[in-house]
């Protein structure tokens, strides 16, 4: 009978382990029902936030296009014939009147070329002079039957190719003064020295510039801009201007508008002219050029959120007695100043976007909207 009472210890333990097994399973139970609880109350409870409701806008701006003042009447002066630059009477910066000699020209070859030439000349008129006084005698002389009509004719010839001898040879005596007149460089126009390119004592070649000459009034910029801008423009048109330096503004009057490009490039020339005494050449301006753009769909800028979805928005969805956000995938195509313009997205005007208050948010979640 002892020995059948022995077990009971080992009886006593099983009963103890089934019963912690037993609590054990009843705390796991009740956390996993607390935490859903959780769970549910937190989704319950509304997130303050601030929303925008978006809205169709066409934005008005200016594009600037920068671009260096210059001088609307400006020349490279060149000479017309080969020679060594002999004297310079003008410096950079100089203020000239036109008809003013600049520079003068040595060619040994062009005096003697004259002076042959109004020898020629004068040759030619003493040979014409006798030949009309012969043909005078000879035509007196045939009336009496003395001389035949073949002298007549042949004197007759004579002074007429003697004539037009006479004018080839006037024509190369203006020639060769012309030429002459060339070695002195004067100026078409009253202006200013803005460059230098040769100086005395260098040889001159018939075509290259020897110096540039600006006119002191009126001033213009040339710029380039895409076509599609230049479309909406009109010569005469008025367009702002910046000063590059000091961030003036000023009006200038279209000029010109290039409707070609050179080359590769894709911007055309547009020339803008400027009215003042204080504006000199080589300052920087800034050409403002209007663009209107079509309407489009914008959000606050504050609204967009990024992920590694891409962007996207919180969207208001009101439901009943809830109001809750759901996330919309958006893409933004450019900035205008704080606001974003939105393209292919689910977004419709006035829907109302969450700005304020995203961090805190999850789709689906409920929202309680602040003034």
């Amino acid at each position: 009978m002892r020995a059948m009472s022995r077990p009971k210890p080992l009886i006593r333990y099983a009963v103890m382990l089934a019963m912690s097994i037993g609590l054990a399973s009843c705390n796991q139970a009740s956390d996993s029902t607390d935490s859903d609880t959780a769970t549910a109350a937190a989704r319950d409870q509304a997130v303050t936030v601030r929303v925008a409701r978006a809205s169709l806008s066409s934005s008005d701006e200016t594009l600037r296009f920068a671009g260096i003042s210059r001088a609307r009447q400006r020349a490279s002066l060149t000479f017309q014939v080969d020679g060594v630059l002999r004297s310079r009477a003008a410096d950079i910066g100089q203020q000239v009147e036109a008809g003013q000699i600049l520079a003068e020209l040595y060619n040994p070859q062009l005096e003697p070329a004259r002076d042959a030439a109004r020898s020629r000349l004068e040759q030619l008129s003493s040979d014409i002079a006798q030949a009309r006084r012969d043909l005078e005698r000879t035509e007196q002389l045939y009336e009496r039957g003395v001389s035949p009509l073949s002298d007549l004719e042949q004197q007759r010839s004579r002074v007429e190719s003697l004539v037009a001898a006479v004018s080839n040879a006037e024509a190369a005596l203006q020639q060769s003064q012309g030429l002459l007149a060339e070695n002195a460089l004067r100026a078409p126009f009253s202006g200013n020295i803005e460059a230098v390119l040769l100086e005395p004592g260098e040889f001159a070649q018939a075509g290259q510039p020897v110096i540039r000459l600006a006119a002191r009034d009126g001033m213009e910029i040339e710029i380039r801009a895409p076509a599609h801008l230049l479309r909406e423009l009109s010569i005469g048109q008025t367009l702002p201007v910046w000063s590059g330096l000091t961030g003036a503004q000023r009006n200038g009057q279209v000029l010109e508008i290039g409707s070609s490009s050179s080359g590769a490039n894709t911007l055309f020339p547009l020339v803008v002219g400027l009215d003042g005494s204080e504006i000199r050449a080589g300052e920087a301006y800034e050409v403002g050029i209007p663009r209107r753009t079509e309407p489009a769909l914008v959000i606050p800028i504050t609204a967009v959120m990024r992920s590694a979805e891409g962007l996207a928005v919180f969207r208001l969805n009101p439901a009943g007695g809830r109001t809750t956000v759901s996330r919309v995938p958006i893409q933004v195509s450019e900035l205008l100043g704080d606001h974003a313009v939105i393209t292919g997205s689910n977004l419709s005007p006035q829907d109302a976007v969450v700005y304020a208050g995203l961090t805190r948010l999850a789709d689906g979640d409920m929202v309680k909207v602040l003034p």
